[in-house]
């Protein structure tokens, strides 16, 4: 006998009396047993829903002898004949940016993905091994998508991939190495995933350091700009044809509610004081606001230059001194996190916003747009500035090209 699913918990919750189904073709009707009719308008919201046209995780679409459907959840062998993709119905779209908040601050990566079946994509994670980017990787990976781990550490990220195969021993992980202090590592990085696969679905820009002293990587740049803006901009540049193979592809980058508070203008923005050379008035924490403005900035500027591509881009805040690591550079960070760890976000909650921009459906066809707790927000006035973004850019591309030659750095 087949059993009835439960019913969902969405704040569009039915009317005593009503019903919610889907046709074949995926579009949902609501029945009325009071007055025996039906329509395509929930009663309450007077939207209309469809159901994706993927299978929740877990489950597939049968057919009986008879001819009729029904669907059977692949681990316990159950069947029903409700279709399951109507707990994860989404309201059809009136305009791109129609749609309305479904999770917040309290909401997990994988209470996002509840239901979300992602077998058949690949994402890259940057800072995957451990943090936010651990929990980004490790709720993607738990629901069949393809995550490779962008990491310096092979041996910390193989004890991470093998922390997540404990859960559920079929993920599908790779490790290739990248060192964001190295554009040599990025070039190295990007060339060795094209190799190894076709397309890019998921590109998220995770890695970064918060407040770190003054220290030049290899190149000769700032470090924390480096890590935290200049290596992500070339590698996402050098990963774009992949992104495009996947079209629609999404690109996350990871930003921070400090960008509000960065002290750069239009014209002190420049190569000396995005990157100084000595430590003469350097400022770990000014230098993290900095770099938050810019990743805010260089989405915004991606979003613009690839709007035709079918390339999504968002950037995010994930959440106020989440403990993680991120403080290890001065014992009053870490002292500082530890006492205000009661009261902020579990790191399961800090990848939600991230998780949620990198895949959920109501989000197709937005791109530029900045998240915090889930939520649409209004970055500020500096990272809407289309001058600011635009001399980002052009400057990111000369410091690129200094470093591995004259247009180095693609189109």
């Amino acid at each position: 006998m087949a059993l009835i699913l439960p019913d969902s918990d969405s704040e569009d919750e039915l009317p005593p009396g009503w019903e919610e189904r889907a046709t074949l073709d995926g579009s949902v009707y609501y029945v009325n047993h009071s007055t025996k009719g039906s329509q395509w308008n929930h009663p309450r919201t007077g939207k209309k829903k469809v159901v994706s046209g993927e299978m929740p995780f877990g489950w597939e679409k049968c057919v009986d002898e008879e001819g009729k459907v029904y669907y059977k959840n692949k681990e316990n062998g159950r069947t029903t004949y409700t279709d399951p993709r109507l707990a994860f119905a989404i309201e059809e779209k009136e305009h791109p940016g129609d749609f309305r908040q479904r999770f917040d601050g309290s909401s997990t990566a994988l209470q996002v993905l509840h239901g979300r079946d992602l077998s058949g994509k690949i994402a890259i994670v940057t800072g995957a091994n451990t943090g936010i980017g651990f929990e980004t990787a490790r709720s993607l990976a738990l629901h069949g998508c393809t995550v490779i781990f962008a990491c310096r550490d092979e041996s910390k990220t193989e004890e991470a991939i093998a922390r997540i195969r404990s859960e559920r021993p079929n993920v599908n992980s790779d490790f290739i190495s990248l060192d964001l202090q190295s554009l040599h590592s990025v070039k190295t990085f990007a060339l060795t995933f094209q190799q190894r696969y076709r397309k890019l679905d998921i590109l998220i820009l995770n890695a970064g350091v918060f407040a770190a002293p003054f220290n030049l990587t290899v190149d000769g740049f700032e470090s924390a700009f480096q890590v935290n803006h200049l290596s992500h901009f070339y590698l996402t540049l050098m990963l774009k044809p992949q992104l495009l193979e996947a079209k629609p592809s999404r690109v996350v980058v990871l930003s921070s509610e400090s960008h509000r508070f960065s002290n750069f203008k239009l014209n002190s923005l420049t190569e000396s004081n995005l990157s100084p050379k000595t430590s003469k008035g350097f400022s770990g924490m000014m230098t993290y606001n900095n770099t938050k403005l810019c990743n805010v900035l260089f989405a915004k500027e991606l979003s613009e230059r690839w709007y035709d591509d079918n390339i999504q881009v968002f950037s995010v805040h994930p959440g106020n001194m989440i403990s993680t690591d991120i403080s290890r550079h001065w014992w009053g960070y870490r002292l500082a996190f530890a006492v205000v760890r009661p009261f902020t976000k579990s790191v399961q909650q800090g990848a939600s916003t991230t998780v949620y921009c990198a895949t959920a459906h109501e989000l197709s066809g937005c791109t530029g747009l900045y998240f915090n707790n889930c939520c649409r927000c209004t970055p500020s006035p500096k990272s809407e500035d289309p001058q600011m973004s635009k001399l980002l850019w052009d400057i990111s591309v000369d410091m690129v090209n200094s470093v591995l030659g004259e247009n180095t750095v693609p189109n």
